[in-house]
């Protein structure tokens, strides 16, 4: 297999695009650490083989260090860091207080920068790959989330300059993902119908698969990603039609 030996942590690897991750790292042979707040229903599994749980506060910088310290006891090396971990409900600017924006920025980028830092070690010994999940909200407006997409703007920024930081021993590239369907898929999008008509607005005509999604981590992971660092890779299916075309009552097809 093409990562057999190798080992990888996804940080909220337990359910969604996290879960899909760390199945595409199962079935490319890699042994796969998966960490969360809260354990998943079901072992996160691919390939006959299942990923191993850690419960972790990303939030908690202590306990985030004292995480990787006992990871590189327990497994000697860390050769991918799935920096996934995040997320935001809806809500607009002026309906929450400000320090509940700032926690979804603390979860969408400083909670990232931490355990990059912190298995920077690791990833410098194993001449690794850090990949983060970003966001097509960090490049366009972000209403009801603009918390979410600030901290995904930063999250590709900060990419860019650890990339050149840490060359050449690390790598460090970023997942730009568009619409992707989970078990969450319907508090955004609604009830089936919903999430069939949000996914024609797509040029590909549907959403992303968690799988997907980590067939494309796995890419940027591997050797065959070699001299792919700073970069960022769009996932998201073409992304979206723009709007002003439907408007127009011009250069309409009869």
């Amino acid at each position: 297999m093409e990562l057999d030996g190798r080992v990888v942590l996804v940080t909220g690897g337990t359910r969604g695009v996290g879960a899909g991750i760390a199945r595409a790292f199962l079935r490319a042979g890699a042994r796969v650490a998966v960490c969360a707040r809260r354990p998943p229903e079901a072992p996160v599994g691919a390939a006959g083989r299942a990923a191993d749980f850690h419960p972790l506060d990303l939030r908690e910088p202590t306990a985030v260090q004292e995480f990787l310290t006992a990871f590189a006891a327990r497994y000697g090396r860390l050769d991918v860091l799935v920096n996934n971990a995040g997320g935001s409900p809806y809500r607009p600017l002026d309906e929450g207080e400000a320090e509940r924006h700032a926690r979804v920025l603390a979860l969408n980028l400083t909670a990232p920068l931490v355990v990059s830092l912190a298995a920077r070690p690791l990833l410098r010994a194993s001449r690794g790959a850090v990949v983060m999940i970003g966001s097509v909200s960090g490049t366009r407006p972000s209403p009801g989330t603009a918390a979410y997409g600030a901290a995904k703007a930063g999250l590709e920024n900060l990419a860019r300059s650890m990339a050149v930081e840490w060359a050449p021993e690390v790598r460090v590239n970023t997942l730009v993902l568009g619409m992707v369907r989970t078990e969450l898929s319907a508090l955004h999008y609604g009830d089936a119908a919903g999430i069939a008509a949000v996914g024609r607005t797509v040029p590909l005509g549907r959403l992303a698969e968690p799988d997907e999604i980590g067939e494309a981590a796995v890419f940027l992971a591997s050797g065959r990603a070699a001299y792919v660092s700073g970069a960022s890779l769009l996932v998201h299916g073409g992304g979206e039609r723009p709007a002003f075309l439907d408007a127009a009552t011009a250069n309409k097809e009869s």
